[in-house]
This record gives structure tokens, sequence and C-alpha cells, in this order.
């Protein structure tokens, strides 16, 4: 009782501190009031929220269908609240509501409506961003560009990008931060921070702390445009022998924390499905899906590196004629660098999932903190219950997924909350980089099995490459013919299963065709009876 007593007061309090830090660290009087309008609007939004929450909920039961519609009905009122609130804070509370809405574990009304935001803003003025280039680098902007495009190519919430010409004619982007971005940063954060606490007092069962840290991490490393130029660099030598991946060149003499000056690469989204067809690149299997899904495995399971905001603005797909293809990666400014004990856990995990080894699998989700929600893991990866007789990268039975509605049903927000709070920070990035991977394989339209052989391909090498480091010359050899007997195995099970679905789809396709064909027989045969009655 006392902690909700005391929620009010850490409201009043939020706002007075926020207030107080704004005119602390603000250099003008506008910049204090803009950060107070911000904060403001950011509790009140978050206070109807929480008193939505405990009031329409009020006397339901916990699990009934009651509680469950009215639930939804609370999610919805309630993203849509948090969707204005980003649209009119813009900056972080956009980046804010991407994250939120790429964590495939939130409720489902928060992920379809969030997910329409878009990382744009209105561009900032030519002159502010000549400023900011000219104090990083001590000189007028027309002695360091040949040419300079005042009109900027790209805005997103931290930085725009513009094309410009060096003296020597090479072709560059400029990607520049805005003035005054970091001191907004702290702010933002901090009225997160303080809102969280609130929300934690109301429902002692709602834990984001994590969440919140992990989301602050991301955005301090993308503040510092220099560490972007390091981890463009290292994935550049990654892929060095891909032809197919392609890392945009840095100019470390006119790279700063503040301006990240590159080679000017050319494309088009990787979901821009006209685009390809006129390219004659095809986008399913076979080319872009398969080269974007093999890129990001092996990032996650065999360097442990991984590039933690792959929409599709951030992957550009450059022809090279004859239906051959680049896939450009931009944006290098959020990565997770992977514990290397949990890279490993993570590829046994995958090898796992594909054989359906549930032991194996509820023994490393006592190892990643999950307890009993490890059974939850085949689903969320896979599709597939913990306990399903369907084939892998098949469509589960009818009972399966009544089976599997009743019991994410009988999940309340604690549960999610208790789960998302138990995951080690590595595997936050983890769900949110492949659910951003699935949403644009899906946009390509690209079979199940593809991104599970992806996976199950890089899991086995990813595996093994710790044994190889620490082996002799024969045990390699040895270790190699063992990986690549192993990547066999899971390749026939995957593509069985792919063979199983395309049979079952065919054999839908002839039973529509024959019963269309039934059908239109019986009306010719009607019409020409009619005449005669």
């Amino acid at each position: 009782m006392l902690r909700r007593r005391r929620a009010p007061f850490l409201l009043v309090a939020a706002a007075g501190v926020v207030a107080a830090a704004t005119s602390a660290d603000s250099p003008g009087v506008a910049s204090t009031l803009h950060g107070v309008a911000r904060s403001s609007r950011a509790i009140y939004t978050i206070g109807f929220v929480v008193v939505d929450y405990k009031y329409s909920l009020r006397g339901l039961i916990p699990g009934s269908a009651d509680y469950r519609g009215k639930l939804s009905e609370v999610h919805l009122r309630s993203a849509k609240k948090l969707l204005r609130l980003c649209e009119v804070n813009r900056g972080f509370y956009v980046k804010a509501g991407q994250f939120v809405s790429s964590l495939r574990q939130v409720p489902k009304e928060y992920i379809s409506t969030l997910s329409c935001l878009q990382d744009q803003a209105a561009p900032c003025k030519y002159q502010d961003i000549k400023i900011v280039i000219e104090r990083n680098f001590g000189k007028d902007l027309h002695d360091i560009f040949l040419e300079f495009d005042e009109h900027p190519i790209a805005a997103a919430s931290i930085a725009q990008v513009h094309r410009g010409r060096l003296n020597n004619n090479q072709e560059v982007a400029v990607k520049v931060q805005y003035p005054g971005l970091e001191r907004r940063m702290k702010l933002d954060i901090m009225t997160m921070s303080l809102l969280s606490k609130y929300v934690s007092l109301i429902f002692p069962d709602y834990r984001f702390e994590k969440i919140l840290l992990e989301f602050e991490r991301t955005m301090s490393m993308e503040l510092d445009f220099t560490q972007e130029a390091k981890n463009s660099e290292r994935t550049a030598s990654y892929f060095r022998k891909n032809d197919v991946v392609k890392v945009p060149h840095v100019f470390w003499e006119l790279t700063t924390k503040e301006v990240l000056i590159m080679e000017f690469c050319t494309g088009h989204k990787v979901d821009d499905l006209d685009f390809l067809r006129k390219s004659d690149i095809c986008p399913t299997k076979v080319f872009v899906a398969k080269a974007l899904i093999e890129l990001f495995g092996e990032m996650i399971f065999i360097h442990g590196f991984v590039h933690g905001d792959p929409h599709p603005g951030n992957l550009l797909v450059s022809p090279r004629g004859q239906g051959r293809f680049s896939l450009v990666l931009l944006d290098h400014g959020i990565y997770k660098e992977l514990d290397p004990k949990f890279r490993l856990d993570y590829c046994k995990l995958w090898k796992a999932l594909i054989s359906l080894d549930v032991q194996k699998i509820l023994e490393l989700g006592e190892q990643f903190g999950v307890g009993k929600y490890a059974k939850y893991f085949p689903l969320i990866f896979t599709g597939r219950t913990i306990d399903s007789k369907s084939a892998l990268g098949t469509q589960i039975s009818g009972e399966e997924k009544t089976r599997i509605k009743q019991d994410l049903n009988s999940l309340g927000m604690d549960d999610i909350s208790s789960f998302m709070e138990s995951l080690p920070p590595d595997f936050l990035v983890i769900l949110r980089t492949d659910g951003l991977l699935r949403s644009i394989l899906g946009n390509l339209g690209a079979p199940r099995h593809v991104r599970l052989l992806a996976y199950a391909k890089c899991a086995i090498y990813g595996h093994e490459e710790q044994s190889r480091l620490e082996s002799g010359a024969i045990n390699r050899i040895s270790l190699r013919v063992k990986t690549a007997i192993s990547y066999l195995h899971m390749r026939i099970l995957i593509e069985l299963a792919s063979l199983l679905v395309q049979f079952n789809d065919y054999k839908h396709k002839v039973k529509d065709k024959l019963s269309w064909m039934l059908q239109k027989i019986g009306r010719d045969v009607l019409g020409w009876y009619k005449p005669l009655m």
C-alpha cells in the first residue's frame, strides 16, 4: 500500500528533477522549455497508461476470457498513446518505440502499433550542419569538399547524411550529428528511467530496467561516430573474402565523434521488390534472402559481433549486372560483441532446436537463466512447440495452434516481464536482430527453411570453430569432417521438411484445381440441361 501511495509523489518528483536537470544543462530558455515540454508529455502519457491498466482490469480474474479481452483493449489503447508520444517528442522516443516494437516478446498490440514508426526527422538547417563540420575539422567546409550538396539525402533522429565530393574527386557520404544531441539524450533517458521506476512501484511484477539499460547502451554507442567507423572496419575485415557483402570504406582523416565521412554507395532497400524484379534479381531464397540471412548468421554464430539495427534502410542491394548484386551494409553505430560463452551456448541451442532435443533445450535454458520459460524457445525461434510432432519448417497442426493459443493466453504481463528481465543482455540483441531479419525475409517471400538452414549451418561451424582453435593439426582435420557430417545431417532434416511443405502445397493446389474443374463442369452441364427442362 505504501508503494502505491508513493507513486503520485514520484511522478511529481520526476517532473521536478527533469525540469531542474534541463535548466542546469541547457544553454537557453527555449531549450529549457522544450526539454520540460518533452518530459511533461512523457510523464502524462505513462501516468495515463498506468491508470488505464489499473482500473480497466480491476475486479477481473486473471486468465479469464473477460480479462484477456479487456487486457487486449488496454494494450491497444496504451500502444496508441505511446505511438502519439513518440511521434510528437521524436528523437530518442522514436528510437525507443522502434526498439520495443522489434522485441517479439512484447504484446502484439504494441508491436503492430509501434512498428509503423519511421526513423525520420525534419532536416537540420544547412548552416547548422556547416558549423558542426567546420568546428570538428577547424577549416572551412569548401577547403574540405570540392562539392557539397546542401540538401540531405537522408535525415534520421540523430544525424543527417549529405552527398559530397572530396578534392581528389572521390564521391562520399557525409554523416553529421545534430548539435546538442548528447545533452538531449541524457535528459530523455533520465525521464524514461524515472518513469520505469514509477511503473515498477504500481506494478511490482513489471521490470524493464534491463531493456532500458540496453537501449541506453545502444544510443550511447550510436552517438560516437569514431566507434561506428571502427565497427565498420572490423565488419569489413570479417567479410573481405565474401564478394557479395559490401561495407563502405571509411576516410579516417575526415572522421570525428560527430562527423563520419565514407565511400558513397548506391543501391535500393533490400525489400524493394519492384526494384529487384526490374534489376533481374530474384528476391527469394536463392539470392537476396539467402545472402542476407547467411551474413547475419555468420555475424551471430561465428564472429560474435552483431549489427544491432538491420532494418531495410541499412541494407541496400546494388546491382552488378547479369542478375548479380552486392549487399551493402550501412550504419554501423550499434553493434554487440557477444560474450564467448554465450555465443557457444547459443550455437548449442540452435543445434538442439533443429533436432528438437528437449533435454538440451531445457538445460541451456537454465544456463541462460530463463528457467521454466525455456520451453518457449522452439516457438520463438522455429515456430513449433517443444513437444511438437510437426516437421521442422512446416505449418503446425490445428491442434497445436489451439494448444499454443491457450498456453499464451494464460501468460500475464508479469510473465513477459520476468522472461525479459531474466534474459542475458546478449539475448535481447539477438531477439531484436532476429525479429527485424524475419520481417525482411517475410517481405522477400523467402520460405522458412532458408533462415533455419542458414542458422543451422552457422551454428554448427560456430560451435566447432572453438574446438578447432584448441586442437592440433590432426584433430582439426577430424573436427572438420565431423562438422561437415553434422551439417549434412541438419541439412537433410531441413530439406526433407521443405520437400514435405512443397508436396503438401502441390497436393492442395491439385485438390483446388480439381474442385474448380468439377464445379465448372457441373455449371456447364446444368446450363446445357436448363433449356430442355
